[in-house]
């Protein structure tokens, strides 16, 4: 079974702050997301968003003012609350507000991935080409979040099962 942390940037005023609301939103965007990533506005992660969350809190060795912001691209963002009607079934969902979605763009800019890696990479390597899995999770959400971020958007983010 594959489980997804998808990304979704969507202008904020395009946004209605409802969980059910956003979980059809979502689920739209996830039936569609071939043509979304085409196009950069959307981003998924299969698994292992964790472990690349891990490698983003690297950070906080590398420099005593890294503010946390590398918390951001994978867990940054408030929880949006079911609501009493809302289906159970629905995917927990998170949103990062413009404000947020520009910190972690800048994060990622300027956090180099070699250094992370160099702090990290030792628990990671006993798994098989983890170097280039973990460069192109980072250089895509860099992309993603840099576009999101240009544009002013926020960002939502469903789990998917």
């Amino acid at each position: 079974m594959s489980i997804y942390l998808h990304f979704r940037a969507v202008a904020e005023s395009e946004i209605r702050d409802d969980h059910t609301w956003l979980a059809a939103f979502m689920s739209e965007a996830w039936e569609k997301s071939d043509d979304e990533y085409a196009v950069g506005i959307a981003h998924s992660i299969c698994k292992s968003w964790g472990a690349v969350n891990d490698l983003f809190a690297a950070a906080d060795a590398l420099c005593a003012d890294a503010e946390e912001s590398w918390n951001l691209p994978i867990y940054g963002g408030r929880p949006v609350p079911h609501s009493a009607d809302a289906d159970p079934s629905d995917p927990p969902l998170m949103l990062l507000e413009p404000a947020g979605v520009s910190q972690a763009a800048r994060f990622l800019t300027t956090v180099s991935f070699d250094e992370l890696w160099n702090v990290v990479g030792v628990r990671f390597s006993a798994f098989g080409g983890a170097r280039q899995e973990y460069l192109e999770h980072h250089r895509d959400l860099k992309e993603f979040y840099g576009r999101a971020a240009s544009a002013g958007h926020a960002v939502v983010k469903a789990v998917w099962a």
